[in-house]
């Protein structure tokens, strides 16, 4: 799998990924974490416009997706039930989504990330399971809780790992 920051023209391919990825959370008891079409393709958009929206291809077929920028994220300013692994500089994932589960597709985005950055904090809705294992597979820890910008509580993961070669 290749990935590369998303382009204007990966709009619909990566819009289709988000739909197939609301189904899947449906499916998996997870009904309330994107809801009303959320991640709209104006996010969309203002994450490509960001350059802070990655697409993963094989074949050029897009895969998944992920939000990935460095700096503070006002979400994570406060942490219930918890506290961060360490107040160093961080990287955050955001909006990860996979076209279909069991290719490898997120491992290959959390590895991605992983390399790009050593500190890396990460929320997800407490139903979505698929992703907390993964994240803790990975080696992320979950902290505490935070709220979105809507309000709405997450449960907030934290890694940090050795990138030295």
């Amino acid at each position: 799998m290749k990935i590369r920051l998303a382009r204007p023209h990966d709009l619909d391919e990566i819009s289709e990924v988000y739909t197939q990825a609301r189904s899947r959370m449906v499916e998996s008891g997870n009904p309330n974490q994107w809801i009303n079409g959320y991640p709209s393709r104006e996010v969309i958009l203002r994450d490509i416009e960001d350059q802070s929206l990655y697409i993963g291809t094989q074949h050029e077929e897009v895969l998944g997706c992920v939000v990935f920028t460095e700096g503070d994220d006002p979400t994570y300013q406060n942490i219930d039930e918890g506290s961060w692994l360490n107040d160093n500089a961080y990287a955050v994932i955001h909006r990860l989504a996979v076209s279909s589960q069991g290719r490898g597709v997120g491992r290959n985005f959390i590895e991605w990330c992983i390399r790009h950055h050593s500190n890396i904090r990460v929320d997800t809705h407490a139903d979505n399971l698929p992703m907390q294992n993964l994240l803790k597979k990975a080696g992320f820890h979950p902290c505490g809780i935070i709220r979105n910008a809507w309000g709405d509580e997450r449960v907030a993961f934290h890694g940090v790992f050795n990138n030295e070669p």
